[in-house]
C-alpha cells in the first residue's frame, strides 16, 4: 500500500468512527460546534487572510486566469460572509431523527420513516476555500463526518480555516476526526478517496468539467454530481426593458468565475433591433466580450461565436449570444447545450413563465431573477456544497437535507406474518 493511500485509509478509518460518534450527537452540540467554529474564524481573520495571500501570490505565479483568482480570493466580507453561513447553518431545525412519515398497517404494525445522516463524505473542490467552511458546516449539522480535499491553489487558506473548524468541534466536545481535510496536494489522493468503498459513502465533487468528469468516471463510491453551470437566459419579447437589464447584467457581471454566472444569452428577434441591441451594448460597455451569431455580429464591438461557444462554461467577463425565432427555438436549444443547472426567462407573459418551466428540466428554472440567485445561501440553507445536476437522491443546491437518508421504524405487539 502506497504512502498516500495509507494515509486516506487512515483518514477514512477515523471518520468512520468519529460518523458513529456524530450520528447520536445532541443538536446543541453540533450547534455549539458551529458557533465556535465561527467565532474562530472570526478571531483567526488575519491569519487566514495572510494564508489567502500566499495562495494567491501562487496563483499569480501559475498564470491563473482573472475568474480563478476571483475565486481564490479572500477579504474581509467574505469572511464575515462565511461566518454568517456558520451561523445561519448552526442555528437550522436539526433533521436527524425528524419523523418524515409515519403510518400504521391493518395488522398493526406501526411504521416510521426517520431521518437519518448518509454516514461519511468525501467533498473534493477546487479553488475557492470558503468551501472548506460551506462542506465542513454542512456535513457535520446533518450528522456526517467529512473528509475534504481542496485544490492545490487554496491548499494555504483551506489549511487556516479548517483548524478553526477542529477547535469548534473540540470545544463542543465533538470529534475532530468528524472534519479532516487531507494533509497533502498530491493528486492521487483523490484516487484513493475515490475507491474508499469501505469508509466513504458518498463522493460530492465541486469544480470544473475536468474534475467531475474525472470522478464520475473513475469513482467506486456513488456520486452526488455537480457539473459545470452552462447557464442560459431567454430575453423574450414580452420582456420588461428595466427587469431585462438588471437581471442581464447582474446574472454575467457581479462574479463571472462562479457556476451561476450566465454564459449564453438567447433573444427573440422581435427585440433584437431595440431591447436587444441596448443590452449588448451595455454588456460591451461593461467589459463583457460578446460572442456573437451572424444576426448579433452587426452590432459593432461584439465577435464572431465559434461553434464551441455554445454549451461553453466561460467562467470569465464573456458570454454567447444568439438571436432566436420564438419560446420553442430557445428551448430547443437550451435542451441541446444546457448542463440541467440553471437557467432562466425574462417576459412578463406567465403563459411563456409557464411554458418555460414546464418544458425544461434543468435543476433551477428562473423567472426574471438573476441566475447568481444559484446558490444554497440565497436559497435560505445558509450555505451549499454545491449544485447537483443529476436526479438522484440530491438536485439543486445541496444543504443539510439533502445529506441526509433514513431509515424505517417498525413496531410490533408480538406480531407475526401469516
Amino acid at each position: 500500500m502506497s504512502d498516500i493511500n495509507s494515509l486516506i485509509v487512515d483518514l477514512g478509518r477515523k471518520a468512520r468512527k468519529a460518523s458513529r460518534s456524530l450520528a447520536t450527537a445532541s443538536s446543541q452540540q453540533k450547534r455549539d460546534a458551529l458557533i465556535f467554529a465561527a467565532e474562530n474564524i472570526k478571531e483567526s481573520t488575519p491569519t487566514i487572510l495572510e494564508k489567502n495571500q500566499m495562495d494567491l501570490d501562487l496563483g499569480s505565479s501559475k498564470g491563473l486566469s482573472k475568474a480563478l483568482m476571483d475565486r481564490l480570493l479572500l477579504n474581509e466580507a467574505r469572511i464575515s460572509s462565511m461566518i454568517d453561513g456558520l451561523e445561519a447553518i448552526a442555528n437550522q431545525n436539526d433533521p436527524i431523527g425528524e419523523v418524515m412519515q409515519a403510518w400504521e398497517r391493518p395488522n398493526g404494525l406501526k411504521i416510521k420513516r426517520v431521518c437519518t445522516p448518509l454516514g461519511v463524505i468525501g467533498v473534493i473542490y477546487e479553488s475557492r476555500p470558503n468551501v472548506t467552511a460551506d462542506a465542513g458546516a454542512l456535513c457535520l449539522k446533518a450528522g456526517n463526518s467529512v473528509i475534504l480535499r481542496g485544490g492545490s491553489e487554496s491548499y494555504n487558506s483551506s489549511t487556516a480555516i479548517h483548524a478553526c473548524l477542529q477547535k469548534g468541534l473540540e470545544k463542543a466536545k465533538l470529534p475532530i476526526e468528524a472534519i479532516q481535510l487531507v494533509p497533502t496536494k498530491d493528486r492521487a489522493a483523490v484516487q484513493s478517496l475515490l475507491k474508499m468503498t469501505d469508509y466513504i459513502d458518498v463522493i460530492v465533487p465541486r469544480g470544473g468539467k475536468s474534475l467531475v468528469g474525472l470522478v464520475q468516471a473513475e469513482a467506486r463510491v456513488p456520486v452526488f454530481a455537480h457539473l459545470e453551470g452552462i447557464v442560459h437566459i431567454y430575453l423574450d419579447q414580452a420582456a420588461d426593458p428595466k427587469k431585462a437589464v438588471d437581471v442581464i447584467l447582474n446574472s454575467k457581471t457581479r462574479r463571472t468565475g462562479i457556476c451561476g454566472a450566465a454564459e449564453c444569452l438567447l433573444i427573440n428577434k422581435e427585440i433584437l433591433d431595440s431591447l436587444g441591441s441596448d443590452i449588448i451594448k451595455i454588456l460591451l460597455d461593461a467589459g463583457v466580450e460578446v460572442r456573437a451569431d451572424k444576426e448579433v455580429l452587426k452590432i459593432p464591438g461584439t465577435i464572431a461565436a465559434k461553434a464551441e461557444d455554445w454549451g461553453k462554461e466561460f467562467l470569465d467577463s464573456k458570454i454567447a449570444v444568439k438571436v432566436v425565432a420564438d419560446l420553442d427555438e430557445a428551448i430547443a436549444h437550451i435542451q441541446n447545450y444546457s448542463s440541467s443547472h440553471t437557467d432562466c426567462i425574462i417576459t412578463e407573459d406567465l403563459e411563456m413563465r409557464d411554458k418555460f418551466f414546464s418544458e425544461l428540466d434543468s435543476a433551477i428554472l428562473m423567472h426574471n431573477a438573476s441566475t447568481q440567485f444559484a446558490d444554497g445561501g440565497e436559497f435560505g440553507m445558509g450555505a451549499e456544497i454545491g449544485i447537483a445536476t443529476g436526479k438522484l437522491h440530491a438536485r439543486g443546491p445541496v444543504g443539510t437535507n439533502q445529506l441526509t437518508s433514513f431509515k424505517y421504524l417498525v413496531e410490533g405487539q408480538g406480531t407475526t406474518r401469516d
